[in-house]
């Protein structure tokens, strides 16, 4: 306690670390100090000047309170601490005197923005303002630049605060906004015109402070207290960030990120954050049943009645898709497993290995990238994977870290060692080893779904935690399905995987599977909620909810489980994916013993203890693997397109027009 230093904000004496700004020192003294320009995970610009404070014995004119640390302040002639201000007439004059300036451009557009009722300029220009202003000339006008589909942009609301540049290079790690010239010609703009290319881009929504910048595919739709606000997680990917889903009626309007400091910080990707006008399209809202080589609708006993003839004495196999909840696998497994069947939940082929929890999940957490100070990659493409996780990685790099890649060369957004491409240069690294120097740092391994799903997954899976005993590292698998954990946790799994659970199956029971193609032959029972892949190929179509319109549990890449909640209702006679196996059951004759979701979360909870600590990352125990035969084909790509992952996905206008502008953007140009 004794680096902390005396000072006294508003008359109150507080004790603060040094290297903390003034304006971080008044928020934990309580005093909300007004700002635009700041942002507690960005650089310092201190250009809005909104955050001044006055300085007792300091110059006599207000300081900017972002950019000055408490170790610059000075004590009193008698060895008083140094004394801050924030409500003296001095600042209330500056205050209202820059919100003057900053109004001076600024177009009264607040009926038709849609900032309006949650704008950061309106509510500190009711705090902090004036009821007038001296200014009469004709306001300047601004070019729009066109940032691509999801970011639409109105520059003459722009207050030139840098957050969406500082965002974009910082974070995003793309250098593609900047603002030029001076003065009244200043403007921010993106470089060359281009559309903006990083897969957090739509970030800048939520740090634009006034109405800039704003949601192309939201815009005009809805006022923000119109809206239902529910507090979930995400599933486009195996991260789990953390989100809130706002609603109007049964419709999702938005999607926003919430903070978690352990998952997502604050930010969402632009998959996670657009995907919702693909919650809306190519619904199954009805059973339907393959008459004739036709699928036509039906009623939900009929629907029963087809799959309890197809299953009645024949040999059933269940596969889980990547959105499944715990819930529901948990259900088909009683279920399947209660009939004699398998069950499988590894459709891409990954060489998981059934109960070892430090193999399939890993020993370490995301939050310990920030403090890693080298980072090994190993057959991953992060940026595609997992892009909220690249920024952290990313961040790391400027903390100093060093970043190495074993796989495909691509743009990560940082620089790295490329240490090469096939699973033999991994195995070289394991047997060279590391310095002593090197084992006392802090280091991580991150191992990618391109590794592990091919022939020889399993043997890099081990190579990979050989890597991380001989470095003193930690592992992380970087998995690419929501589901897929809680699934390896439920032991929805069968030995030998997809090829050995289908093996010799008359029924498969689909739950939401569509990346894979099941073998002609079976009778197929499809429950999803989209007609996608798995719907195409089925013979009894049971329609499901999304994760935005039931409660389940997912455990997300580091092994935490999660609970997403419901923000709105599924459309027609779509039924939530437990319900549905549960209602089955009792058709099959064999009715599974729970009547609701409580229950049926108590059961699982006895089965798997650590499910029911939401939110917190149990600390994962497992055996080394034992080494085996590595190929020579080089590492490739888990994803082939970042913006078509899913059923949800694939149903997107926003994600198809962003997959569109992705290919174009990566076609080889002609050398003039």
């Amino acid at each position: 306690m004794s680096d902390l230093r005396k000072m006294i904000i508003d008359g109150a004496e507080i004790e603060v670390d040094p290297a903390l700004t003034i304006l971080q020192a008044c928020e934990e003294a309580g005093v909300e100090i007004p700002r635009f320009c700041y942002h507690e995970r960005l650089s310092i610009a201190g250009n809005c000047r909104m955050c001044l404070v006055e300085v007792v014995g300091g110059p006599p004119k207000p300081a900017a309170s972002c950019a000055m640390q408490v170790r610059d302040l000075r004590g009193g002639p008698n060895g008083e601490p140094p004394e801050v201000k924030t409500k003296s007439p001095m600042v209330k004059k500056a205050r209202e005197g820059v919100m003057e300036f900053l109004l001076i451009n600024h177009p009264l557009d607040c009926p038709i923005c849609d900032q309006g009722g949650e704008c950061d300029l309106q509510d500190q220009a009711m705090a902090y303002g004036v009821d007038f202003s001296r200014f009469r000339e004709e306001k300047r006008a601004a070019v729009d630049p066109d940032l691509g589909p999801l970011v639409g942009t109105k520059m003459t609301r722009c207050i030139s605060c840098t957050r969406c540049v500082r965002f974009t290079t910082e974070v995003g790690g793309v250098s593609e906004m900047g603002q030029t010239g001076r003065g009244e010609d200043s403007e921010i703009t993106s470089y060359l015109g281009q559309m903006l290319t990083s897969e957090l881009q739509g970030n800048v929504i939520d740090l634009c402070p006034v109405g800039a910048l704003t949601s192309k595919p939201y815009a005009f739709t809805a006022r923000p207290w119109e809206l239902k606000k529910t507090e979930s997680i995400d599933v486009m990917d195996a991260l789990g960030s953390s989100i809130r889903i706002d609603t109007r009626g049964r419709e999702v309007m938005r999607i926003l990120p919430r903070n978690h400091d352990g998952v997502n910080e604050e930010w969402i990707s632009d998959k996670t954050r657009f995907i919702w006008d693909g919650l809306k399209r190519q619904r199954l809202d009805k059973p339907y049943i393959r008459v004739d080589g036709k699928l036509k609708p039906a009623t939900w006993a009929q629907a029963f009645a087809a799959v309890a003839g197809a299953v009645k004495g024949k040999k059933i196999a269940a596969v889980a898709g990547d959105l499944a909840p715990t819930e529901a696998m948990f259900a088909l497994k009683e279920l399947v497993t209660g009939l004699g069947g398998t069950v499988e939940c590894r459709t891409d082929g990954a060489k998981l290995p059934e109960g070892n929890r430090a193999a399939y999940v890993g020993t370490a957490t995301i939050e310990e990238i920030d403090s890693a100070q080298m980072i090994l990659l190993v057959g991953t493409n992060p940026r595609k994977e997992a892009p909220v996780l690249n920024a952290r990685i990313r961040k790391a790099w400027l903390a100093g870290a060093e970043i190495g890649l074993v796989g495909q060369a691509v743009d990560l957004t940082y620089e790295y060692a490329h240490a090469g491409t096939t699973p033999a240069d991994l195995k070289a690294l394991a047997d060279k080893g590391v310095s002593d120097e090197t084992k006392e740092k802090n280091t991580l391994v991150i191992v990618g779904q391109a590794a592990l799903a091919r022939e020889d997954g399993a043997a890099i899976l081990a190579e990979a935690q050989r890597m991380a005993e001989v470095s003193g590292s930690k592992l992380l698998v970087l998995h690419t399905a929501a589901s897929r954990v809680g699934a390896m946790d439920l032991g929805f799994t069968t030995e030998g995987g997809i090829t050995a659970a289908l093996d010799g199956a008359e029924v498969v029971w689909n739950l939401g599977a569509d990346e894979g193609d099941i073998p002609a032959g079976p009778f197929v029972i499809y429950q999803g909620s989209h007609g996608d892949r798995g719907a195409h190929r089925a013979d009894v179509i049971l329609p499901a909810a999304t994760y935005t319109e039931e409660t389940g549990i997912f455990v997300n890449t580091e092994g935490r489980p999660q609970m997403a909640l419901r923000a709105n209702f599924p459309p027609g006679d779509a039924k939530e994916n437990w319900a549905i196996i549960r209602a089955a059951s009792a058709e099959l004759g064999a009715q599974l013993p729970y009547d609701n979701i409580n229950a049926l979360r108590a059961a699982m909870f006895e089965a798997v203890p650590h499910l029911a600590e939401i939110d917190t990352v149990p600390e994962n125990t497992g055996d080394m693997l034992p080494s085996g035969a590595l190929g020579e084909q080089a590492f490739g790509q888990a994803i082939a397109d970042f913006y078509f992952t899913n059923p949800i996905a694939r149903a997107s206008q926003v994600m198809a027009e962003c997959s569109k502008l992705a290919q174009e953007h990566n076609m080889p140009v002609a050398a003039e």
